[in-house]
């Protein structure tokens, strides 16, 4: 299936406000609300919408250190490629996980209360994971830009 113009605008609305009253969402598309619902339960039901979300703010909740960390394994195998994915997706600490090129293997981003439980985490967890080679850490000193919003 391919997106029109009212899919992409319908995409967009929903990724500003999730919570959007359906008859704003027609409105802001000039449709009537029936052709708006059958849009959006389209979008849903093929996948172009994954789920709906509130997104947090993790310093009220005492999340106060993000860390990205650059993640490189022992060996280039298969074995070692879905163990360590396996096991890293039990991790709440972990937001985001990739798999990437370059001169590491995982690029992961992590949230915590604060350095000490970070390091408690690497030590007991992150290192703990014998496919795990090496791990550099970068502490993020302050998010200049942080959005879920896809180019679209």
């Amino acid at each position: 299936m391919t997106l029109d113009s009212i899919d992409v605008a319908i995409l967009s609305i929903l990724q500003q406000d999730a919570l959007a009253k359906l008859k704003d969402i027609s409105a802001k598309i000039n449709l009537s609300v029936t052709p708006t619902h059958d849009r959006i339960k389209r979008l849903e039901k093929e996948g172009y919408i994954k789920q709906y979300a509130a997104i947090l703010d993790r310093k009220k909740l005492g999340l106060g250190l993000v860390v990205h960390c650059q993640i490189t394994l022992d060996k280039q195998i298969k074995n070692y490629f879905s163990e360590f994915e396996k096991i890293i997706s039990q991790y709440p600490e972990v937001t985001s996980c990739s798999l990437v090129s370059g001169n590491f293997d995982y690029y992961i981003k992590l949230v915590t209360k604060d350095m000490e439980t970070y390091n408690r985490f690497y030590q007991e967890k992150l290192s703990a994971l014998t496919m795990v080679a090496h791990i550099n850490s970068l502490i993020v000193m302050d998010e200049i830009k942080e959005s879920t919003t896809l180019p679209i």
